[in-house]
Order: structure tokens, then sequence, then C-alpha cells
């Protein structure tokens, strides 16, 4: 591990070495303010959950400022859902409520962002297969989101194993998600919203999005499978 360490900072931050996600190069600098302020981790994801539903709420709109607002907030909300687990680490703060709360946050906020967007292409197309198309896609998150829930409630928490066994367990996941081919699309996501928002084009991104979240629960079903039959 590299590590960046400011002595200002009360508190131990390292940067791995390895290719990080483009979005924890804006997380970094946040955590590093955040940090030194007497917020907790789940007072960090409550203000992801703000700004992520702002973004969607104003995308109902279906103009191309509104939609470029709503990719902003949205971008803002996906920096500050990866602060609170880096906060969580550096602060010694990390919970299975914190952990279940984050991704309470992280699935409501994508559903509501897809069915608003989808909603606001609506207004401004007339087309309603734009509206059903982005709950598809929350539908298919919703239903990921269930499948975590059950993997939580049957496996235990990182913070209830020994240091060794927790790593193991992250490594498993990130395996996993590299098996998936989704974790730095799942970790960016917020980027591309904001190029194609950028474009006036991000109502293109339900269909995509709505076939790639059914099929991502069918392939984490599918894991599941295996690993019981095992």
């Amino acid at each position: 591990m590299a590590s960046e360490y400011d002595s200002n900072i009360p508190y131990q931050f390292e940067i791995p070495v390895a290719p990080l996600p483009l979005i924890r190069h804006f997380s970094y600098p946040v955590t590093r303010w955040l940090v030194q302020t007497p917020l907790t981790p789940n007072h960090i994801t409550a203000l992801s959950l703000a700004f992520g539903l702002a973004g969607g709420i104003i995308c109902l709109k279906g103009d191309y400022a509104s939609i470029l607002i709503g990719a902003i907030l949205f971008l803002i909300g996906y920096v500050l859902d990866n602060c609170d687990g880096e906060i969580a680490r550096l602060k010694n703060m990390r919970s299975r409520f914190g952990m279940r709360f984050d991704t309470f946050v992280d699935w409501l906020v994508h559903a509501v962002f897809f069915i608003c967007v989808g909603w606001g292409a609506t207004n401004t197309t007339g087309q309603a297969w734009w509206f059903w198309l982005g709950v598809a896609a929350a539908v298919g998150g919703s239903i990921n989101y269930g499948l975590e829930l059950y993997k939580n409630k049957t496996e235990p928490h990182s913070t209830e194993l020994p240091p060794e066994e927790s790593r193991r367990q992250e490594n498993d996941t990130n395996m996993d998600r590299f098996v998936l081919n989704a974790r730095t699309v799942r970790s960016d996501f917020c980027f591309i919203v904001l190029v194609l928002s950028l474009g006036g084009v991000l109502m293109y991104l339900l269909a995509p999005a709505a076939i790639g979240a059914q099929a991502y629960w069918g392939l984490q079903f599918a894991s599941a499978a295996r690993r019981w039959h095992v």
C-alpha cells in the first residue's frame, strides 16, 4: 500500500497503488475534508440520499437544463456515497446498520433516478415507453437489492470477522464483480450519466439500463446457485 498521509489529519489515509475507479479520485479529496468534521458515516450517507433523490426529482421536468442539473446532483450523491465508507474505515465506525443504510440508499436513489428520467423523457417526447423503460430498470435494481439483502442476512458482516477473513471476503466480493464485468461500470456510472446529459441524450441510457439490470440480477442468482451447489 502506498500511503498518502497528511499530518494535519489525525487519521491514517491510505490510497492503493492499483488503478482506482474514477469516482475515487473525487471522493478521496472530499473525504480528507470530511474526516476533520464531526459528521458520522451515516450522516454522510443521508446527505448522499438527499443529493441523489434531488437529482432524480429534478429530471422529472425532462428539459436539457433540468437533466444536466440532475446529473450534477447525482454525481455529488455518488461522491458522498463513496465518502461514507471511507470515513467509516478511517474513524473505525463500520457497523451493520451503516452497511444496510448505505445499501438501501444506493437502491432507492437509483430506482427513483431511472423512473424520473423515464418520466421526464415521456414528458418531452410524448412516448410512454420511456417511462416504462425507467420502471423496468428500477424493478431490476430492486431485485438486485433483494438479493443483496438476502446475502447480508445469511453471511456475517465484515465487522464480525477477524481482519484476515474480512479481507478474504472482500476479495471474494471483488472477484464476483469482476466476473460479472460490472464493478467499474457501477462505480463510475455517474460519469456516464453526466456525459450523456451534456449531450442531451440521457434518455437513451434507459434501454441498456433496463436490460443490464435484469442481466445483472440473473448473473448474481446464477453465481449464488453455483456456490450453493459447491
